[in-house]
């Protein structure tokens, strides 16, 4: 009888081995088909797709997208409120040469519009007269839904713990570079930032990332956000939609010029 049951066993485990086999066989018959069929392809039009066709982007003179909201050209701050109350006008001082320029004591700016996932582009420059060092030297930040920064600083010859530098996403992510120029010279910020996701029941599905070119230059690419940017403790992470584009007063004379987005 033992020698029964082995031999059963003997031809079960043969038969499954050539089952096996076999199946190898018919898979790599059909990897061989799927890459025959790709030679085949001759036609170069066999993989053209013309459909949906991109939308046709022009530029203005001042090299904005013609479908950019513009946030601030130089004229006036109608985008802006106080981010004391939400509706008050914004009070920094808007000069002849189309700049603006952070009027310390006043409070925080942010726009009337609220935004989900956007392209935000603006260019800012340090104070004329350089004054402080590390964090009191040239500081602001722009902050996205009024939570996440990416940090705005003099960093040029100017050390400061690594991710609170300029361009850093405030005490989450170290720059990959510093290409900040000299105080005299604007900054340029390219910043592509996803809106994190959150289910329901106010839980995290998905978190949101930044991508940011520096100058031309790029110094953050595609990092996760971990939550809200805190000065003392953790990030966190309340639910929420869209918010606005704040700009930060830290009591330095900050300048901005040329700012606008592009809803993603």
């Amino acid at each position: 009888m033992k020698k029964l049951n082995y031999l059963f066993c003997l031809i079960m485990i043969t038969f499954s081995c050539k089952q096996k086999i076999e199946i190898t066989k018919v898979e790599k018959e059909e990897v061989t088909k799927d890459i025959q069929s790709e030679k085949e392809i001759t036609d170069p039009t066999a993989t053209e797709v013309w459909e949906p066709e991109p939308k046709v982007i022009s530029f203005n003179n001042n090299n904005v997208p013609s479908d950019a909201i513009v946030l601030f050209d130089g004229t006036d701050l109608k985008a802006w409120v106080s981010a004391k109350d939400s509706i008050s006008p914004a009070s920094w001082t808007v000069h002849p040469d189309k700049t603006m320029t952070v009027k310390p004591g006043s409070g925080d700016i942010q726009t009337k519009q609220n935004f989900g996932s956007i392209q935000l582009h603006l260019e800012w420059s340090a104070p004329d007269i350089i004054q402080g060092e590390g964090q009191g030297r040239g500081n602001s930040g722009v902050f996205f839904q009024n939570k996440y920064e990416v940090q705005i600083l003099d960093s040029y010859q100017n050390r400061t713990y690594a991710n609170g530098q300029a361009t850093s996403i405030y005490k989450q992510h170290i720059p990959l570079a510093n290409a900040t120029k000299a105080p005299d010279q604007w900054q340029t910020y390219d910043i592509i930032f996803h809106q994190p996701e959150f289910d329901g029941e106010g839980n995290k599905t998905k978190s949101g990332t930044f991508t940011v070119i520096h100058n031309g230059v790029l110094v953050q690419d595609h990092v996760e956000i971990l939550g809200t940017t805190e000065y003392i403790g953790p990030p966190k992470n309340p639910a929420h939609g869209k918010g606005p584009i704040k700009l930060q007063d830290h009591g330095n004379l900050v300048q901005y010029r040329n700012i606008w987005v592009r809803e993603l």
